[in-house]
């Protein structure tokens, strides 16, 4: 319906959105996809749910485009649709970190080396994932404002925009984002108040242990912690942390 203002412009009205009691809404399970990384998916509780926007938090060369990567070949073998998103690295560094962490090169994963969220959007329609990485959301920045990458209005544009895309195409969005000095995610907060879920990877740099943990999961709990190992191959999951610590305590 539409409706004339007083300056002359035609304005559209909004349809008011449905109202209805809490019973009468129906309960739907949310649609999952299970990684095979048992650490990861228990993190998340459960496995990847589809159109979700997930956060990634943790300090420069902890590991976090490692274990998406790992996400991405572990998905790959479910022929899954990926695409990969790097404002960080060239195509080359990206082919290069794949040749450590999988044995196999999947068809199913692409990759771009990309800062413009417009020119995203466009490969994303044409490629139409199911899973879509960004590395890193820092970098990206939006034709629509003149603000430099990485400034609190370009973040908070190109947040919303993969928020739209994700619910819209019901595909499972990864953004990894840095993190200051204190430890905090670098970024406007409205971010980390649109996403589904905020997750942090930590650890020693000189040290091989890495803990995965959520903050925020609108999907499952927050109580649970997925540990890792850095070795050179990558990501190996740790499933006995207790052991690993108590090691660490006999070298010392």
């Amino acid at each position: 319906k539409k409706s004339i203002s007083s300056s002359g412009k035609v304005k559209k009205e909004s349809k008011a959105a449905q109202v209805l009691p809490l019973s009468a809404v129906k309960s739907e399970k949310e649609e999952r996809i299970v990684t095979g990384i048992a650490e990861f998916d228990r993190v998340l509780g459960g496995g990847i749910v589809r159109g979700s926007l997930v956060l990634v938090g943790g300090d420069p060369g902890i590991g976090k485009s490692t274990l998406l990567l790992q996400v991405c070949r572990e998905l790959s073998q479910k022929k899954v649709p990926l695409l990969y998103v790097s404002g960080e690295e060239s195509l080359h560094q990206i082919k290069m970190r794949a040749d450590r962490v999988c044995t196999t090169l999947p068809d199913t994963l692409y990759v771009m080396s990309e800062t413009n969220m417009e020119n995203v959007e466009t490969v994303f329609d044409n490629i139409k994932p199911d899973f879509l990485i960004i590395v890193s959301i820092q970098t990206l920045y939006s034709s629509q404002l003149d603000s430099a990458p990485g400034s609190v209005s370009q973040v908070r544009m190109c947040g919303n925009q993969l928020m739209k895309l994700g619910k819209t195409r019901n595909c499972a969005i990864f953004i990894v984002a840095h993190v200051t000095k204190s430890g905090d995610l670098a970024g406007p907060k409205t971010v980390e108040h649109l996403v589904d879920c905020v997750l942090n990877f930590s650890g020693e740099r000189d040290g091989e242990l890495r803990i995965l943990r959520a903050y925020k999961n609108r999907f499952g709990t927050t109580s649970e912690i997925g540990a890792f190992r850095m070795e050179s191959a990558g990501l190996t999951e740790v499933t006995d942390v207790s052991a690993t610590f108590l090691e660490n305590k006999e070298e010392l």
